[in-house]
C-alpha cells in the first residue's frame, strides 16, 4: 500500500462505525466512510467535540452540521497550499491520501532532465494541477464542472503556480480527448481521476466499468513519442487495484512501459493501521521511448 505519511496540515486521527474523525488544519470534522465497519470505542474526546460532522439522509444525500467552522481555509502540504470548504456529499476539495501520488508526480517531473507536458483529466479541484506545475511542468486541466476548474484555478494561486504554463479546460474529458487526437497534440504525462458515474455538461453519461477501458485506450492517442508516466485513479470499490493495471497495461501495450499499482492508505494516529482509499496504477516509460 501507498500510505501518505507526510502530511503536517491533516490527520486521520480515528475511524470507527463508518466514521472518521479528522484534522484539517485546526478544524475537527467528522465524515462517513463506508469502508469503516469497524465498531471500537471512541476514546478521543474530539469525536464529542469536532467542528463539524456530516450527518446522512436516511432518504438520500446528507448535510453538514456545523458550530463554527469557516466556509473555507487554508491547509498546506510540503511546498502547496488547499483551499478546503465543505461541500455536498461530505467532501471538502482535497483527497489527503492523493499527496503519495503528488510527491511521486514531482520526483518524476523533476528528474525526467527535460520539458514535460501533463494532461490532467477529470482534475477535479486541481491538486495534482499544482503539483505537477510546481515540479515544472506544463500542465493541461480539464473538468466537466465549471466549479471546479474555478476552484483549481484558486488552489493554483495558493499554491503560487497560476503563473505557470497552464491551460484551463471545462469539457467532457472523452471529448476533448478526441479533438487533442484530431488536432496532434501530445503529452509527456497523463493523470486521470475518473469518476465511478458521473455526467458530462451536455448530459454525456460516465460509468467505470464500462467506460474506463475505451478512455484509457483513447488517451493513448495523446501519449508523446516520449513518454514519461501515466496515472490512473480510482474510488470504485469493485476494482481492485490490479485490474486497473491490467487496464493500463493492455492499452498502452507496445509502449515499452510498466505498471504498478497499489491502494493508497491514510494512517490512522489512534491506532497505527492505514485505511484503505482507493486505488492508483502508475505506469512508468524509461528507457530510450521516455527520452531517457
Amino acid at each position: 500500500m501507498w500510505s501518505s505519511d507526510k502530511w503536517k496540515d491533516y490527520e486521520l486521527i480515528d475511524c470507527s462505525r463508518g466514521e472518521r474523525l479528522e484534522r484539517w488544519g485546526d478544524q475537527i470534522l467528522i465524515r462517513p466512510d463506508p469502508q469503516v465497519i469497524w465498531d471500537t470505542q471512541r476514546r478521543d474526546i474530539r469525536w464529542r467535540q469536532a467542528d463539524a460532522r456530516y450527518e446522512r439522509s436516511g432518504s438520500g444525500g446528507g448535510a453538514w452540521d456545523k458550530r463554527d467552522v469557516p466556509q473555507s481555509w487554508q491547509i498546506g502540504y510540503g511546498e502547496l497550499t488547499f483551499n478546503v470548504k465543505p461541500m455536498n456529499f461530505k467532501h471538502t476539495g482535497i483527497f489527503p491520501e492523493q499527496a503519495v501520488n503528488w510527491d511521486w508526480a514531482m520526483r518524476k517531473i523533476r528528474s525526467a532532465g527535460r520539458s514535460v507536458s501533463v494532461l490532467n483529466l477529470f482534475a477535479y479541484t486541481g491538486a495534482a494541477t499544482a503539483a505537477c506545475l510546481a515540479a515544472g511542468a506544463s500542465v493541461c486541466h480539464v473538468d466537466a464542472a465549471k466549479g471546479m476548474v474555478a476552484w483549481a484555478r484558486e488552489n493554483a494561486a495558493a499554491s503560487r503556480v497560476a503563473d505557470r504554463s497552464v491551460r484551463w479546460i471545462v469539457d467532457d474529458c472523452a471529448k476533448f480527448v478526441e479533438r487533442e487526437i484530431r488536432r496532434g497534440r501530445k503529452y509527456d504525462a497523463i493523470i486521470m481521476d475518473p469518476p465511478s458515474y458521473g455526467r458530462g455538461p451536455g448530459g454525456e453519461v460516465w460509468k467505470l466499468e464500462a467506460d474506463l477501458f475505451p478512455f484509457v485506450r483513447l488517451c493513448a492517442g495523446v501519449l508523446s513519442d516520449r513518454p514519461l508516466f501515466v496515472m490512473i485513479n480510482s474510488y470504485t470499490t469493485g476494482l481492485s487495484a490490479s485490474t486497473i493495471g491490467y487496464v493500463a497495461e493492455t492499452a498502452f501495450a507496445g509502449r515499452g512501459g510498466r505498471a504498478e499499482s497499489q491502494e493508497l492508505g491514510l494512517p490512522v494516529t489512534a491506532t497505527g493501521l492505514v485505511l484503505p482509499c482507493g486505488s492508483t496504477c502508475r505506469m512508468e516509460f524509461d528507457g530510450p521511448a521516455a527520452g531517457a
